[in-house]
C-alpha cells in the first residue's frame, strides 16, 4: 500500500466533490431547457418563414389568411396541435413571454437566449398589429375548429376553412381586447430600450385595444363569434379580469396614474380583491392580476392606495398559499401522489407552468423586500416558495414516477407520439407531395411509430391524477401541447439556469480549497 501524502489525501477529498458534480451534472439542465422552450415557439409558426427559422421541417402555411375579408392577416401563431389561430390565447401566450423577459431578462440574456425570446414576442405582437385594422376592430380568429378538425393535414398542405372572424363595436369582446393590450403593453416594456419606435407602436396599440374593451363591453364568445370559439376557448371568467388586467400592463408600461386608478377604482366590482382562484390561465388572469397589484405596496408613490393594494395582495397570498397547500379549512391546489399540482384532467400543465412562474416572481418578490408570507398554515419563507417551484418543474423535466420529461425533446425519455398535426406528418421540407384532408388520419394518425419530426420544447398536457401517462397520438388530454402551456417556462427555466450556475460556481471555489490543501 503507498504511503500517505498531501497529494493522495487531497485527491481522495477530490472524490466526494466529483461524485457531487456529475449528480448535480444529472439533475434538471435549465439552461438547456431553456434553449428548447424557446425553439417550440418556431415549431407553432404561421405565415412566411423567415430566413433564419431553426425548425426546418416546418415551411411557409396560411399565406392567404385574411385574403377573403380583404385584410392582411398572415403571420401569428397556431395554438396547439391544429391551425386554427385563436385569438386569446395567443395572446396571453405572448404576454406570458414578455413577462418572463421582463423578470428574468439578463438571465436569459446569460443563457444566451435573449434574441430568441424577443422573436418569438415579436413573431406574436407583428400579427397583432397587422389583426388590429381599425380603433375599434380586432380579428380574433383564423380558421374554424369544427372544419379543422375534420382534417390531419400539415399546415403547409391546409384545405380547411380559413375564414376570419372580428369583434368590433356591435359585436364586441372585452376579454379578447383586453388579452391583446396587457400582450402589446407587456412587450413594449420589452422592446423599449432596444427598440423604441416599435414599443411606442405597440402602445398605441394597446391604449386603443383597452378602451375599445372598455368603451363596448361584453364578452368574445357570445357576439359574432358564439358558434366558433365555444367549444375551444370560451371566456368562461368573463372579460372584468382581463380588463384590470389590461390596465396594470398599461400602468406598468406608461407610468400613467390612469390606469392605475382604474385598477383601484374597479377593484371590487370586476372581482380583483373579491376572486380568490386557485389557477391562472389563458382564461383567468386574478391570480396575475393579484401578484402584480401586491408587487405595488413596496413602492412609496402607491401609499395612497395601499388598503386597496393590500386586498389585492391578500388573495395573491390565498394563490400562493394554495399552492403550497398551506389553506386551512380553505381550497388548496390538489397534487398527484408524487406531487405534482392537479387543476382538472385535460391539459393539466398548463396550470403547473403558470403556477411556477407566480410562485418564482413572488418568492423574488418576498427575498427582495425582506418579507415572509403568512399562511393559514403557517409563515413561509421565500426559499421555500422556491424550493416548491423547482420541484415542479423539476417533475415537467423528468423527476417524476413515469421518468418522463414532458418538455418534449428534453432528456431521454419523452413524449414521442405528440398530438401535432404537422410533427406526426412526414415533413414538407422532405416530401412536397400534397397530403389531403383524411389522407392524415389514414396514414399517419393512427400509426403505433413516433412522430417523424420532433416537437421540441413543447409542453404537453401531462399525467392524470395518479401521475400516469399514455403516449398515443390519439391521447389529446395528455399528449396535445399549447404554446400557453410552454410560454411562462421561458421565465422559470432562466431562474434556475442562474442558480444552477451559482450553485456550479460554489462547488468550483469548494474544489479550489481542496485542491489548494
Amino acid at each position: 500500500m503507498e504511503k500517505s501524502n498531501p497529494h493522495n489525501f487531497a485527491q481522495w477529498c477530490l472524490i466526494p466533490l466529483i461524485f457531487a458534480i456529475f449528480t448535480a451534472a444529472k439533475a434538471s439542465n435549465y439552461a438547456d431547457a431553456l434553449a428548447k422552450s424557446l425553439l417550440y415557439f418556431e415549431s407553432q409558426r404561421s405565415g412566411r418563414l423567415p430566413y433564419n427559422q431553426r425548425v426546418t421541417w416546418r415551411d411557409h402555411s396560411g399565406l392567404t389568411d385574411g385574403l377573403e375579408q380583404g385584410v392582411d392577416l398572415v403571420g401569428g401563431y397556431y395554438d396547439a396541435g391544429d391551425h386554427v389561430k385563436f385569438g386569446l390565447p395567443m395572446a396571453f401566450t405572448v404576454t406570458m413571454l414578455s413577462w418572463s423577459v421582463i423578470e428574468y431578462r439578463q438571465q436569459i440574456a446569460d443563457a444566451g437566449e435573449l434574441e430568441h425570446a424577443m422573436e418569438a414576442i415579436k413573431w406574436g405582437t407583428d400579427y397583432f398589429i397587422k389583426a388590429h385594422t381599425s380603433p375599434n376592430v380586432l380579428w380574433a380568429e383564423v380558421g374554424d375548429g369544427d372544419t379543422d378538425h375534420y382534417c390531419w393535414q400539415r399546415p403547409e398542405d391546409m384545405t380547411t376553412s380559413r375564414q376570419a372572424y372580428k369583434i368590433d363595436q356591435n359585436n364586441p369582446g372585452s376579454d379578447l381586447a383586453g388579452e391583446t393590450a396587457a400582450a402589446m403593453a407587456a412587450a413594449a416594456l420589452v422592446f423599449k430600450e432596444t427598440n423604441p419606435h416599435y414599443a411606442h407602436l405597440l402602445l398605441h396599440h394597446a391604449q386603443q385595444l383597452f378602451e375599445f374593451g372598455d368603451k363596448y363591453r361584453g364578452k368574445y364568445d357570445e357576439g359574432g363569434m358564439l358558434g366558433v370559439v365555444k367549444s375551444y376557448y370560451a371566456s368562461v371568467s368573463g372579460f372584468k379580469d382581463e380588463l384590470l388586467w389590461a390596465g396594470l400592463w398599461l400602468y406598468k408600461a406608461t407610468d400613467n396614474e390612469d390606469y392605475l386608478r382604474y385598477v383601484i377604482n374597479e377593484a371590487e366590482s370586476f372581482g380583483g380583491i373579491g376572486w380568490a382562484i386557485t389557477e391562472f390561465s389563458w382564461d383567468v388572469k386574478y391570480a396575475g392580476i393579484q401578484l402584480m397589484a401586491s408587487k405595488l405596496l413596496n413602492e412609496e408613490k402607491h401609499k395612497e392606495h395601499s388598503d386597496i393594494l393590500e386586498k389585492y395582495r391578500s388573495k395573491s397570498e390565498y394563490y400562493i398559499c394554495s399552492c403550497l397547500n398551506k389553506n386551512i379549512d380553505t381550497k388548496n391546489v390538489e397534487r398527484t401522489p408524487a406531487g405534482l399540482l392537479y387543476i382538472r384532467q385535460w391539459n393539466n400543465m398548463q396550470y403547473v407552468s403558470t403556477a411556477s412562474f407566480l410562485l418564482t416572481v413572488y418568492s423574488d418578490f418576498l427575498k427582495s423586500s425582506d418579507q415572509k408570507l403568512s399562511c393559514h398554515g403557517g409563515t413561509v419563507g421565500h426559499q421555500e416558495i422556491l424550493s416548491f417551484a423547482k420541484s415542479q418543474v423539476d417533475y415537467i423535466l423528468g423527476s417524476n414516477p413515469m421518468n418522463m420529461s414532458y418538455l418534449v425533446g428534453y432528456g431521454p425519455n419523452y413524449p414521442q407520439r405528440v398530438h401535432h398535426r404537422g410533427a406526426s406528418v412526414v415533413s414538407y421540407r422532405e416530401n412536397k407531395g400534397f397530403i389531403g384532408c383524411t389522407q392524415g388520419y389514414d396514414n399517419w394518425y393512427g400509426r403505433v411509430e413516433p412522430n417523424p419530426n420532433v416537437l421540441v420544447g413543447a409542453l404537453v398536457g401531462g399525467p392524470d391524477c395518479e401521475d400516469h401517462f399514455l403516449d398515443q397520438r390519439d391521447n389529446y388530454m395528455q399528449t396535445e401541447a399549447c404554446t400557453y402551456n410552454t410560454a411562462p417556462l421561458v421565465g422559470v427555466f432562466a431562474k434556475f439556469s442562474e442558480l444552477e450556475i451559482q450553485k456550479e460556481l460554489d462547488h468550483s471555489q469548494d474544489l479550489g480549497l481542496v485542491a489548494s490543501y
